[in-house]
């Protein structure tokens, strides 16, 4: 995995920093009160997200090729557009969640942290006489992300010289819908997507030029941030992550990735178990906020139990996040909770621990 070029300028800053070996990343700038408030109140919350990987997939067969495997629209989307999409087992399971754009002589798929090379060795086992060039480019991906009320005027204010009318459209939407030089000469691209579940922007520059980007947005209002704040911030969005919530043994719809796979394309791998969940149900879990009766951390992999009608305590869930939040002023985490048992103030025991944790949405 690679390491983000903006280490020795978040350390000079004074930021706590996870060790290298843990993947790094910036943990929080020392307020994470003010770095909340920035992503969800008042202000623009600025996240380092340097480390994603990136795969170019280019050739004359590459929209048929991913247009036959993947879950979401590929030949429906227009030059400068994309999607959040998703490979899936035949068995309808995840297997890997990425950012598409289309660039009309090929498309990039934007992954999670290390993520780029185990995505092209798994379309690499779908391809046969096609041509199609696989490419990981992660070293030339340097992204950061913002978000919060205040975004798109950091945004205008950084990039002047950018389309307004395009800055200001929908930013619920996924849409890579500009190219435009920075202030520092370089190719910066602005991508609308969500950032911790909320409306947010991608801004992606080159690796050289991504220090004086992450200094000119700073200086045009945003607030520095890290971990604990992003995951408050999709904790209390009910948003998972790959690797945490998002693994190999979930289906899309129990992990509330409705919007990155399609229920009208046709086939693609895992197709008829999407759309099977989607017309009957059945899910056997799904991915829920519960707030916990303390404050104090609660470790992934802590069993949800509860008695029913006074028998034996049951396991009927599991943790994958715990994060404070501030909307509920306390702990909550997102479990995958078994149906049945999905109501709005359900209350389970965490494990053996002796505190409980309520079930909100």
């Amino acid at each position: 995995m690679q390491h983000s070029p903006l280490r020795d300028s978040h350390e000079s800053a004074g930021a706590r920093l996870r060790p290298i070996e843990a993947g790094g990343g910036v943990i929080t700038y020392g307020d994470v009160p003010s770095e909340y408030a920035a992503g969800a109140q008042a202000g623009a919350l600025l996240l380092d997200r340097t480390t994603r990987g990136l795969l170019s997939v280019a050739g004359s067969e590459a929209k048929d090729f991913l247009h036959r495997i993947l879950a979401n629209e590929i030949k429906g989307l227009e030059p400068g557009h994309g999607n959040r999409n998703m490979l899936l087992t035949g068995k309808g399971k995840m297997v890997q969640l990425f950012d598409l754009a289309s660039f009309g002589e090929g498309y990039l798929l934007s992954t999670d942290p290390g993520q780029a090379e185990p995505l092209r060795e798994a379309l690499d086992m779908y391809m046969f006489a096609e041509d199609i060039q696989l490419s990981d480019e992660s070293e030339s991906h340097a992204p950061l992300e913002l978000v919060g009320p205040d975004a798109v005027a950091v945004l205008k204010a950084t990039f002047p010289d950018f389309d307004d009318e395009q800055l200001t459209q929908h930013v619920g939407q996924f849409v890579p819908f500009h190219w435009g030089e920075s202030e520092e000469a370089a190719m910066t691209r602005i991508t609308a997507l969500p950032v911790a579940g909320r409306p947010g922007w991608r801004i992606e520059t080159e690796p050289d030029h991504v220090a004086a980007l992450w200094t000119m947005l700073q200086e045009q209002g945003a607030t520095p941030g890290g971990l604990v704040a992003f995951d408050s911030l999709r904790a209390e969005s009910v948003a998972g992550v790959f690797g945490q919530e998002i693994t190999g043994d979930v289906y899309p719809q129990e992990a509330r990735l409705e919007d990155a796979f399609s229920l009208s394309k046709g086939c693609y791998i895992g197709q008829e178990v999407v759309a099977k969940i989607d017309t009957y149900g059945g899910l056997n879990k799904r991915l829920f906020r519960l707030r916990v009766s303390h404050d104090d951390p609660v470790a992934p992999g802590t069993r949800l139990m509860r008695s029913i009608d006074g028998g034996e305590p049951r396991d009927l869930g599991v943790v994958t996040t715990w994060a404070y939040s501030f909307a509920a002023d306390g702990g909550v985490v997102l479990a995958y909770v078994k149906r049945k048992h999905q109501e709005t103030g359900t209350e389970f025991m965490l494990g053996e621990t002796g505190a409980t944790a309520v079930l909100q949405e």
